[in-house]
C-alpha cells in the first residue's frame, strides 16, 4: 500500500490524465448497452410459460404485439387505417375481421367467436405482431409511429405499448433523477463540509466512477431499466462515505505539519483499509440479489456491487489527485458547517440508554405485525401512470371486450381437431373464461374450413404446435386469475402433457411464486454475508448479532409504514429493499461500534464509550445517512413510475431509521451488553473500566 499510495501522489497529473481518458471507452460502453424494459423476460428460463413464449416469439411471431381499438369508425375508414399500419417499418401483421370473413357482413351477422373477437359495440379491434421482439429499437420506433397515425377515438394497448411507453417517461425522467441526486447531495455536502470547493471534487470523481460503471456494463449486454434508474443514484449516495472518510483523513495529517503530498500519502495508507472494510460489507449485500431466480436480481446486483467497487478505487486514485491538485482552493475557501455533532444527544443516550432501549422494543414490537401485514402488487401495468396510452386502451378493452387479459396455450399439432375442440369446449367452462379461440372452433361456429383463408391456419399452427387464445375476465395478477392459470394448466395437461400455458397472465402468476422465493433467499444470504463480515471484523460472535438485529430493525420499521399509510408496494421494492439498505447502511453501524471498541480498548466504560461513540460518529453519520436520503428522495418525489418511486422512497426512509437507530439505539446495545460482548469477543476491551464503580454498570449484561 505504501508504493500504491507514493505512486499516486507523486503521479497525480498522469492518475487525472488516465481518468479522463477513460471517459471515452466508457462513454462508448454506456451507448451500446442495451436496455431492458420488459421484466417478465427475466423469469427462469426452466418455466412452462417462459418455453411458451419463446414459441410465441421464434415461431408464431407473437411474443411482440399491441392491440389497437378504434371508436366510431366505418369499416372503409377501418380497413384504411390498418393498411397504414400495415405499411410501418417493424409491422409483421395486422389482424382483423377481414383476415377471417368478410368485412362488408355486418357484426350482428358474423358467428359469435369472430364477433366477440373484433367487436363491442361501436368499437372494433385489431391485433398488431411485430418482426422483432418487445424491446428492439424497431419495435420501439414502429409503435411511435403508429400512435402517430391514430385518429381521435383510438388507442393503442398491450405489452409492446407498455414498453415503448415506460422507455420513453424513463429516458425523459432519467437526466432529472440525477441532476436533483447532485444538487441535493451538494447541498448535504454544504452543511457538513468546511470546504465550499471540495463538494464539486467529491461529485467530479464519483462521477467518473458511476461513468466508468455504466460503460463496463457492456459486458453484460443490456441491463435492466429498473437498474440503469436507480444504479447512479445508489453509487452516488452509497460511495460518498469514502469520500468523506478519505478528506477527513487527510485534513488531519495535513494538522501535523509537513509536505502536503506525505500527508495524502498517510491518508491513502490509513484509509484505504477503513473504507474496504466498509465496502465490503455493501458489496456482499448487493451481491446476494444475484441469488435470486428472477435474473433482474442478477443484473441489479452485479451493477450495484461493481460500481462500489468502481467507487473505491476512485476513492484511492482519482480523488486524492484531484485533492492535490485543488488543495489551495479546497483550503481557502470555507464556510462555517451545520451538522452538528450531537454532543447533548450522546450524554442523554450514555445516560438514559435503558429507557431508549424500551422505547425501541415498544414501537418494534407492532411493527413485527404492521410489516407482515404491508400488500404487495404483482400487476407491472400498476406502476404506470393512468395517463399512458396504453393504459387507457387497455382499460377500454378490459370495459367493453371483458379482456383483461389475452394469453396463449400451446399443444402439439399431433392433437387431433375434435380433441382440440373438446379443449376448447371444456376451457371455456372454466369460471372467468370469457372467450377460448382457435381455428377448430371458429369451424365449430359456422365458418366452413373451406371459408377460411390459409393466413389463418398459419396464426393457429407453427413449430410444431396449436396455438389456442384465451381470454379472461379476470384482472391480472388477482387471486381469482391466478386460480384460473392452475384450471387452464391443469385441464390442458390432460390433453397434452407437454402443454404450454403463457402470456402475462400466467408468466405473472410464475413471477408471483419466484418473487415470494427470492425474498426469503435473498434475505437469508444477504444477513449471513454481513453476518460474517463483521464477525471476521470485530473476532466477535455478539457484535454481528447486534448490528444485524439493529438494521434489519430499522428495515422491519421501514417496511411496516405502508401498512399504516395504506399503500401497496411494488414487489420488487420487498426483494431488493431489505438488501440495500442492509448493504448500504450496516456501514453506520460498524463506525459507531468500531469507535466504542476503541474507546473500551483505552479503558473507559461503556456508558462513556457509548457517549463518545454517539459524540464523534454522529456527524459523519449524519452527512452520509442525508446524501444517500438525498441521493434517492429526489427519484421518489419526481418518477411517474410507481415501481421506481415506491423503491426510491423506502431506500430514502431507510436511510433515515436506520440513521436514526445507529445513533440512539445502538449504543444502548453496546452499553446493556457490554459485559456479553467482551466475554465473546477477541480483545475487545482490554483494560479495566474507569468509571466502574459499584452498581455503575450493573444494568449491563
Amino acid at each position: 500500500m505504501n508504493l500504491f499510495a507514493r505512486f499516486v501522489v507523486r503521479k497525480k497529473w498522469l492518475v487525472l490524465f488516465v481518468a479522463l481518458a477513460l471517459v471515452v471507452p466508457a462513454a462508448a460502453g454506456f451507448a451500446a448497452t442495451g436496455i431492458n424494459y420488459n421484466i417478465l423476460e427475466y423469469l427462469p428460463a426452466g418455466l412452462d410459460s417462459v418455453a411458451g413464449e419463446k414459441y410465441l416469439e421464434n415461431d408464431f411471431k407473437l411474443a411482440s404485439t399491441a392491440m389497437v381499438t378504434a371508436d366510431g369508425l366505418s369499416t372503409a375508414d377501418t380497413l384504411a387505417l390498418k393498411q397504414k399500419i400495415q405499411a410501418v417499418d417493424g409491422v409483421r401483421k395486422v389482424l382483423w375481421v377481414d383476415d377471417i370473413a368478410d368485412a362488408t357482413v355486418p357484426p350482428q351477422a358474423l358467428p359469435a367467436q369472430i364477433r366477440d373477437l373484433f367487436f363491442s359495440g361501436s368499437t372494433t379491434l385489431m391485433i398488431v405482431t411485430f418482426e422483432d421482439n418487445i424491446s428492439s429499437e424497431r419495435t420501439y420506433a414502429g409503435i411511435n409511429k403508429i400512435k402517430s397515425l391514430l385518429p381521435d377515438g383510438c388507442l393503442i394497448s398491450g405489452a409492446s405499448a407498455i414498453v415503448n411507453e415506460t422507455r420513453s417517461l424513463v429516458e425523459k425522467e432519467l437526466p432529472v433523477y440525477v441532476l436533483v441526486a447532485v444538487f441535493l447531495v451538494t447541498a448535504v455536502l454544504f452543511l457538513g463540509v468546511e470546504s465550499t470547493f471540495v463538494p464539486f471534487i467529491f461529485l467530479a470523481s464519483i462521477g467518473l466512477a458511476v461513468l466508468y460503471n455504466f460503460g463496463s456494463n457492456i459486458f453484460l449486454g443490456e441491463i435492466s431499466y429498473i437498474t440503469r434508474a436507480l444504479a447512479a443514484v445508489l453509487q452516488l449516495g452509497v460511495t460518498m462515505d469514502f469520500s468523506i472518510f478519505l478528506l477527513h483523513r487527510y485534513d488531519e495529517e495535513r494538522v501535523k505539519g509537513g509536505d502536503h503530498g506525505e500527508a495524502m500519502e498517510a491518508a491513502i495508507k490509513n484509509t484505504a483499509a477503513a473504507i474496504t472494510g466498509s465496502s465490503t460489507t455493501t458489496i456482499a449485500g448487493f451481491l446476494a440479489l444475484c441469488t435470486m431466480s428472477l435474473t433482474l436480481g442478477r443484473d441489479m446486483g452485479i451493477v450495484m456491487a461493481k460500481g462500489v467497487l468502481i467507487g473505491v478505487l476512485c476513492s484511492l486514485t482519482v480523488l486524492p489527485a484531484l485533492l492535490l491538485i485543488f488543495d489551495k482552493p479546497i483550503h481557502r475557501y470555507t464556510h462555517r458547517t451545520v451538522i452538528p455533532s450531537l454532543k447533548r444527544t450522546s450524554h442523554f443516550v450514555a445516560k438514559h440508554y435503558k429507557a431508549i432501549a424500551l422505547a425501541f422494543l415498544a414501537v418494534l414490537i407492532p411493527f413485527l405485525y404492521f410489516q407482515s401485514q404491508t400488500k404487495l402488487y404483482y400487476n407491472l401495468a400498476q406502476s404506470l401512470p393512468e395517463d399512458f396510452v396504453s393504459v387507457r386502451g387497455a382499460r377500454e378493452i378490459s370495459q367493453k371486450f371483458n379482456r383483461p387479459s389475452t394469453d396463449f396455450l400451446l399443444v402439439d399439432d399431433s392433437l387431433p381437431g375434435r380433441q382440440i375442440a373438446a379443449l376448447a369446449a371444456e376451457l371455456s367452462g372454466i369460471k372467468g373464461v370469457s372467450s377460448v379461440i382457435c381455428k377448430e372452433s371458429l369451424v365449430g361456429d359456422g365458418l366452413p374450413e373451406s371459408l377460411l383463408p390459409a393466413s389463418v391456419d398459419s396464426i393457429f399452427h407453427a413449430g410444431g404446435k396449436r396455438l389456442l387464445v384465451v381470454s379472461s375476465s379476470y384482472v391480472l395478477a388477482s387471486d381469482e386469475a391466478n386460480r384460473q392459470v392452475d384450471e387452464i394448466r391443469a385441464v390442458a395437461k390432460r390433453y397434452d402433457e407437454n402443454a404450454l400455458f403463457t402470456g402475462e397472465t400466467p408468466m405473472t402468476k410464475d413471477l408471483i411464486s419466484v418473487a415470494d422465493v427470492d425474498f426469503k433467499n435473498v434475505s437469508i444470504v444477504s444477513i449471513a454475508a454481513v453476518f460474517f463480515i463483521i464477525l471476521l471484523t470485530f473476532r466477535s460472535v455478539s457484535v454481528p448479532v447486534i448490528l444485524v438485529a439493529a438494521i434489519e430493525s430499522a428495515i422491519m420499521i421501514n417496511m411496516g409504514i405502508p401498512f399504516l399509510t395504506g399503500t401497496k408496494l411494488a414487489f420488487i421494492t420487498s426483494i431488493v429493499l431489505g438488501t440495500i439498505q442492509l448493504g448500504a447502511t450496516i456501514d453506520y453501524a460498524i463506525l459507531m461500534t468500531t469507535r466504542f471498541r476503541e474507546e473500551r480498548r483505552k479503558g473507559s466504560g461503556a456508558k462513556q464509550a457509548a457517549q463518545v461513540a454517539v459524540e464523534t460518529c454522529s456527524k459523519p453519520i449524519l452527512s452520509s445517512g442525508l446524501a444517500f436520503f438525498g441521493a434517492t428522495i429526489g427519484v421518489a418525489v419526481i418518477s411517474k413510475l410507481d415501481m421506481l418511486k415506491s423503491i426510491c422512497l423506502m431506500i430514502s426512509m431507510g436511510a433515515l431509521i436506520s440513521m436514526t437507530i445507529i445513533i440512539l439505539v445502538l449504543p444502548a446495545l453496546l452499553v446493556i451488553f457490554s459485559k456479553l460482548i467482551e466475554k465473546t469477543s477477541y480483545k475487545f476491551a482490554a483494560a479495566a473500566p474507569k468509571d466502574t464503580q459499584p452498581g455503575k454498570d450493573a444494568d449491563t449484561v
